[in-house]
């Protein structure tokens, strides 16, 4: 399927690693031109290589804490100014620390509020006026928290949802110009994942094969996921193939939520 973004124009928040490259990767294989943005200068060079290599689509790239107001804000126009206008806008920020209620402090909590919901509302705010010039698209990456809340991951249980429900609430506010959509990912093979099963197997007293075996076996499809799975899904939510959905969350789990709705 041609999903039309060839020539669109968008903005990548935390696209180094993990699940931000792979949706930078999946937008520029699909023709989209990019800026993308990651705290570390030299891994954000190394992505905007790999993804030129990749497909052909060279991204502007800088790099910039999510964290920083006036830095995010900063990149988003000069972003708009060098591309010539925006499409697409995908917020993404790394997840807060692991830890339980008792083993965190007030620095804690105001860190996570500031990168995982605070990020996204000054993304979204300065991005706006381009997005609803051109008619946009939002995608933000989330977790399968905003379903499930998950053990030992207080922060994100907390801001996740909150992001969620901003989403919501901006479908409404800023349709008809914009649509704007969540991913929730489950255990996808990505260096945070990784870096979270290291934790469990140490408390665990076990390795991490097991801690991955176990994890894979509440898994109805039986396997962690690709980031690249959650790109494809990302790059259709932002492409006019999706041009009726909004304000939705969809996980990207392999089953492993069980709600509802």
């Amino acid at each position: 399927m041609d999903l039309g973004l060839q020539g669109r124009k968008g903005v990548v928040l935390a696209a180094s690693r993990g699940l931000g490259r792979a949706i930078a990767m999946e937008l520029a294989r699909e023709g989209a031109d990019l800026a993308i943005a990651s705290r570390d200068e030299q891994r954000i060079a190394e992505a905007a290589d790999l993804i030129a290599a990749e497909t052909g689509c060279r991204p502007l790239h800088r790099a910039v804490d999510v964290t920083q107001k006036e830095a995010l804000e900063a990149f988003i126009r000069e972003s708009a100014e060098a591309l010539g206008g925006l499409h697409l806008l995908v917020c993404n920020a790394g997840g807060p620390p692991a830890g339980r209620f008792d083993q965190l402090d007030d620095g804690a909590w105001e860190h996570a509020f500031q990168l995982n919901l605070m990020s996204v509302v000054r993304a979204i705010r300065a991005a706006r006026p381009y997005l609803e010039a051109e008619g946009g698209a939002i995608a933000i990456v989330t977790s399968m928290s905003v379903k499930q809340p998950l053990p030992g991951l207080i922060l994100s249980n907390a801001f996740r949802p909150a992001v969620a429900g901003l989403a919501k609430t901006l479908s409404q506010e800023l349709a008809p110009r914009i649509r704007i959509n969540c991913l929730a990912p489950g255990r996808l093979d990505t260096e945070r994942v990784q870096e979270l099963d290291q934790i469990k197997a140490e408390q665990a007293g076990t390795s991490v094969e097991a801690v991955r075996a176990q994890s894979a076996s509440a898994i109805p499809l039986g396997r962690y996921g690709d980031p690249a799975e959650l790109g494809r899904v990302a790059a259709f939510l932002l492409s006019d193939a999706a041009s009726y959905i909004t304000g939705q969350t969809i996980l990207v789990d392999g089953g492993l939520a069980v709600p509802l709705a």
